[in-house]
């Protein structure tokens, strides 16, 4: 019996029995209870301890404790347990600082239960405090992990939403140097290089200092340089100080000491298991790489990789397209006479979705020229290899002599017959530089503009047909021709819808746009071009192609001694008599007769009423200065009908018929001469005495 309490002796010093409190200790917590209505506080000797009081400290009231809690965080805690008390909740809880004797701030909380009476008055409150400093430590550091977690998530996201919408390697490489770009990426400079040809060509460089890396943007790929050692490893390397890359890559030393940079990561691009290049991601004040920071470089150099092998093999689509187009189009425009031509022709931005627009310029006999602008439907290689064999047959049939209207027939017939679905809209127009004579047709093409030699612009009404293709199929192969004059110092521009449509808006806004670009252009035709170019073509963006063709008659001042002007009046055109009446009176200032512009006015008013009333379209206005040996004004009105005007005697109530008589009361001559394809009335003053009332100008 002794022998068995000696043993249970023994295992109870082996396993010491633990109450309530000393649980609490083990645990670093202690108890409290606070009675409401003395105002004491009790603290076991683990509170104490929590709270690093002595006995002998501490005077048992809730003030005590003042002596250890920092008056901030006493009021909160006293603010809390308020809350708690008037709420009538049963529980409460805080967090709050204990300054140790040690100077260390210790988080601390706090947890007590509300005792109340039978009346629901609180009396007592028990609970227990605890050092929370590990518990919160942790939680900080969570939360860290958390944040930096959020954060380089953030960074993929938004550089994959950035680089979606990049489609050239141009686009790649702005949306990783604009505006906001490297704090997209999380870092302070960056260098984007591409392996081209045993080298590496680094096409992007951003950041405070590292212009000076332009100097070297070819390199060889021979692991002489961090960025290509990455690349031919294909093994990423992150570099907490650039210093120490001096003695390995004796290159890179001189650079090193100018860069304003601590850290890099050198990032090969894998694509499809081959490197096409390297990233450098430059940092300042860093000292580490995390394991999830050297992750989130490897993600953004996988996206960067993805994104440029899709933009490589849009621009090698785009060249082959371009180039395709590029090939069946004129290499050359035959030099003219009395004209200039110039040519313009602008792809889609749209890959390999190389379009069917074309131009050409067709060499005639009798000194003509034939012009064409053209569109084949479709996006692809197909609509560039039917707009190639169509325009060579257009060309053929043209250069055969042919009427315009028959070479439209025809060229719609040979589209209609290839093994094809598609049809094609077409300008076709001859054009005659020495008169000016115009025979234009279309086929479900926009019409021709013009501008005029006082600078206004114009749409002339050119009747036309189905599309190529379509009028065969349909058996319409009707396309009647209209006559324009073009007089000299006039220019016409043919062009395809890619110029003047923009998604969303109607065409009438872009041709009244182009309208407007061609007022405010330069004269010349080159420069003309370049200028509809620059201004139409890049405003409506790039998401059709455009063919555009602009031919400018030669102008025909005439001399210092004979000068001359030439204006050509619609026949839909209200103001163009008004206008053409404000020119004659302009130029005979100019010329020194005033005196004449009453007469010359009304006599122009006269004859140009009789055309546009009495023909089948506009006319042509020329006024002159004959030389010697009679200095006198002659004008000419051009018409393209053959009936010769002839002089009535109209009687006392006839409201017509004195047009004749009034030219020949006002003009020393006149007359009627046949011209081409019409006819000239022509009547001449003489200003002698205006020369000499007016100082002689014309001597």
């Amino acid at each position: 019996m002794a022998a068995a309490e000696r043993d249970r002796s023994e295992q109870g010093r082996r396993d010491p029995v633990t109450g309530p409190a000393d649980r609490l200790a083990l645990n670093g917590m202690g108890s409290f209870e606070w009675d409401l209505s003395a105002g004491t506080l009790t603290l076991d000797e683990s509170g104490l301890v929590v709270f690093d009081l002595e006995r002998e400290e501490f005077d048992g009231t809730p003030e005590g404790l003042g002596l250890r809690i920092p008056a901030d965080d006493g009021v909160r805690l006293a603010e809390s347990t308020s809350a708690a008390l008037e709420g009538g909740a049963e529980t409460y809880g805080s967090y709050f600082t204990v300054q140790r004797r040690d100077g260390v701030d210790q988080w601390t909380h706090t947890q007590g239960r509300i005792l109340r009476d039978a009346d629901g008055q609180a009396v007592r409150i028990v609970g227990i405090v605890r050092d929370a400093t590990a518990e919160l430590a942790h939680a900080t550091i969570l939360r860290k992990l958390e944040s930096a977690r959020a954060q380089q998530a953030t960074i993929v996201q938004r550089t994959t939403e950035a680089l979606s919408r990049a489609v050239t390697v141009d686009d790649v490489t702005a949306t990783l140097t604009g505006a906001g770009a490297l704090e997209r990426l999380g870092a302070d400079g960056l260098a984007l290089g591409l392996v081209e040809n045993g080298t590496i060509k680094i096409i992007a460089l951003s950041g405070e200092s590292l212009e000076i890396l332009s100097e070297r943007r070819f390199t060889r790929l021979d692991g002489s340089l961090p960025l290509s050692q990455a690349v031919l490893t294909r093994k990423a390397r992150f570099v907490t100080s650039l210093t120490d890359l001096a003695g390995e890559f004796p290159l890179l030393a001189d650079y090193l000491n100018r860069i304003r940079f601590d850290a890099a990561a050198y990032l090969p691009l894998i694509a499809q298991a081959k490197a096409i290049g390297g990233l450098v991601l430059f940092y300042r004040r860093r000292t580490e790489f995390s394991p999830e920071e050297r992750n989130l470089c490897l993600g953004l150099a996988g996206i960067v990789a993805q994104s440029l092998q899709r933009a490589l093999l849009f621009d090698q689509e785009r060249e082959f397209a371009t180039s395709l187009q590029a090939s069946m189009l004129p290499r050359r425009i035959p030099e003219i006479s009395g004209g200039e031509i110039a040519v313009r022709y602008h792809s889609a931005w749209s890959g390999r979705e190389v379009g069917g627009d074309w131009y050409d310029v067709i060499a005639l006999p009798r000194d003509r020229v034939g012009i064409v602008v053209g569109d084949v439907q479709g996006h692809d290689t197909h609509a560039a290899a039917v707009m190639g064999q169509l325009r060579i047959a257009l060309r053929a049939y043209a250069g055969e002599g042919h009427a315009p209207s028959t070479v439209l027939a025809r060229a719609s017939r040979f589209l209609a017959e290839l093994d094809t679905e598609r049809f094609a809209t077409c300008m076709y127009a001859q054009v005659d530089l020495e008169t000016g004579g115009v025979r234009a047709v279309r086929a479900g093409h926009l019409g021709p503009l013009i501008r005029h030699t006082d600078g206004r612009t114009g749409w002339p009404n050119v009747r036309g047909g189905l599309p190529l293709g379509l009028a065969s199929v349909f058996e319409q192969e009707d396309f009647p021709e209209t006559r324009l004059d073009l007089v000299p110092g006039e220019t016409l521009v043919l062009c395809t819808d890619g110029l003047v449509e923009e998604p969303g808006t109607a065409i009438t806004q872009g041709m009244e746009a182009l309208a407007h670009a061609v007022r405010s252009g330069p004269q010349e035709a080159g420069a003309l071009a370049d200028h509809l170019s620059d201004r139409l073509w890049e405003r409506w963006g790039s998401g059709d192609d455009v063919a555009l063709l602009v031919l400018r008659r030669a102008p025909d001042p005439g001399t210092h001694r004979a000068p001359r002007i030439h204006q050509y009046i619609h026949q839909a055109d209200p103001e163009g008599l008004s206008e053409a009446r404000y020119a004659l009176r302009q130029a005979l200032r100019d010329w020194g007769v005033p005196d004449l512009a009453d007469d010359v006015e009304l006599a122009a008013g006269e004859l140009l009423v009789n055309a546009l009333l009495h023909t089948d379209g506009g006319a042509v206005l020329t006024m002159e200065v004959l030389p010697e040996p009679v200095r006198r004004i002659r004008l000419w009105v051009k018409d393209r009908s053959s009936v010769w005007p002839r002089r009535r005697t109209p009687g006392e109530a006839a409201t017509t018929g004195r047009g004749l008589l009034l030219v020949d009361a006002l003009a020393t001559h006149w007359g009627v001469e046949s011209r081409g394809d019409g006819k000239a009335v022509w009547c001449e003053f003489d200003v002698a005495g205006s020369v000499r009332s007016t100082g002689d100008r014309l001597v």
